[in-house]
């Protein structure tokens, strides 16, 4: 076991080591350029098409709005709550601008990804709509060259339907009955029972449940734990100021110990910044494109312009939101029990609870909600991954394993699966940006057609 992990964590080490979040990064930079900072500039027009009721226009299974909302409940999770305090523990506060700046440019990624989601996505045997990078890059990149289309296509798939169960399914649940027992004392078995019945009842009824129940618990969790942020924050307004100056300072000058804080060279802010970003808003993984490719939509620019959002909300404003907690608070200079500095979600929950009366518990509640509507979310992708390679028929399989998988993991330590999922969930990245670079003349072509047919151009500087 041990020798497997030692594998599976030198294989981690190119799958989210430099080489490949240099690849995501340099890739958002491409398209962020060849869109001529299209998605920085029209944020505003992608709120008014998500609120626009008369956009679920066109075939598809969902509307807009609830295929964004999917897309949000598989992101906003672990990553903003825990994964922000270990960039800030591990990179110190300025590996919160390269969180930052991964973000802007990943709204690029997150946008082609939508477009070729929608231009791609198929009909199957039961008459639904079904898209994502596996479809994309068998009948896009397939279209110039087949097999290097049909083999990038398979491996997506593979690495889809596997690390699903990990990342998506086995970590989530672990966290969920973690959290509830050291808050309020619930037994895991009882946590894994209770999760296991609620996802059958969801996903038994597909990608239209789904977006349903994501398309409410995800608007009001956000909501919840954003408006307690944001009251923290203002209780702590004079240190606001000092805060930023921590993030600008420190991304470009190292951060030395403090308190419980260990100290931090401005590498390790770039490394935890961009890494903890990627993973956190999955810009580049592909993964939401899969929710994106069901949407009610007769334009993929217009889709696309809805997908970059789920970046946009889940870095710049969530993880932005935790990260000022944890510095206006000072909780990241706090020592543990063990006289160590504080991290991961304890870090945040610490931050919470010295500014308010039973901020913790906000903490875990926001935790359990945000792994439960993880878990719908990366069903769905991993249904649609296994149906690519497995056929329709297959799926109430995928799905028995599915309740079955979230049952058994509440009491079941998950560090091997965790490294394993993690490996796969990065290897994700490689054929999907593969087909993305290949795939971006076309994103560009129908961008500047839909914006010339409204009258405004690319090469405008308008911002709306």
């Amino acid at each position: 076991m041990d020798s497997l992990n030692t594998f599976i964590n030198s294989v981690n080490a190119f799958a989210w080591g430099p080489p490949m979040l240099g690849m995501l990064g340099v890739t958002g930079v491409l398209l962020t350029l060849g869109l001529v900072f299209m998605p920085w500039r029209k944020v505003g027009y992608g709120f008014r098409l998500l609120f626009d009721k008369s956009e679920a226009v066109g075939e598809g299974e969902v509307k807009p709005f609830n295929a964004l909302m999917t897309a949000l409940s598989a992101t906003v999770g672990t990553g903003n709550i825990a994964g922000v305090a270990t960039a800030i523990a591990l990179g110190g506060p300025g590996a919160i601008f390269y969180m930052w700046v991964i973000a802007l440019f990943g709204m690029a990624t997150k946008y082609a990804e939508a477009v070729c989601a929608v231009t791609y996505r198929e009909v199957d045997a039961n008459g639904k709509y079904v898209g994502g990078p596996m479809y994309y890059l068998r009948n896009g990149v397939g279209e110039f060259a087949p097999e290097l289309g049909k083999w990038l296509g398979i491996l997506f798939a593979v690495f889809g339907a596997i690390a699903a169960f990990g990342i998506g399914n086995a970590v989530q649940v672990n966290s969920m009955a973690a959290a509830l027992g050291n808050s309020f004392g619930v037994p895991g078995w009882l946590t894994g029972v209770v999760v296991a019945v609620l996802v059958g009842i969801v996903i038994i009824g597909g990608i239209q449940r789904i977006g349903e129940v994501a398309g409410k618990l995800v608007p009001a969790m956000i909501v919840l734990y954003l408006g307690a942020a944001i009251i923290i924050i203002l209780l702590n307004f004079t240190k606001i100021p000092s805060a930023f100056a921590l993030i600008f300072t420190h991304a470009f000058t190292p951060a030395a110990a403090a308190g419980g804080f260990a100290g931090a060279a401005v590498a390790a802010a770039i490394r935890f910044g961009v890494a903890r970003g990627v993973f956190s808003n999955e810009s580049g993984l592909g993964s939401a494109a899969i929710a994106h490719a069901a949407a009610q939509t007769n334009s993929p620019v217009r889709q696309g312009i809805i997908a970059m959002l789920g970046t946009f909300i889940d870095t710049l404003v969530v993880c932005t939101m935790t990260a000022l907690v944890i510095l206006t608070s000072g909780a990241w200079l706090m020592t543990g029990a063990d006289g160590g500095g504080l991290t991961g979600a304890v870090l945040t929950s610490k931050g919470f609870e010295v500014s308010i009366p039973g901020g913790q518990y906000i903490v875990t509640i926001a935790l359990v909600v945000f792994a439960f509507t993880t878990i719908l979310g990366w069903s769905y992708y991993g249904e649609r991954c296994w149906q690519y390679i497995f056929k329709e028929k297959s799926l109430v399989i995928y799905r028995g394993l599915w309740v079955l998988a979230a049952l058994s993991f509440a009491n079941v330590k998950v560090d091997l699966v965790w490294n394993l999922s993690d490996t796969l969930n990065g290897l994700m990245a490689v054929p999907n940006l593969i087909g993305l670079l290949l795939l971006a003349p076309m994103v560009f072509k129908t961008t500047r057609e839909y914006f010339e047919k409204a009258g405004q151009p690319l090469s405008s500087h308008t911002i709306t």
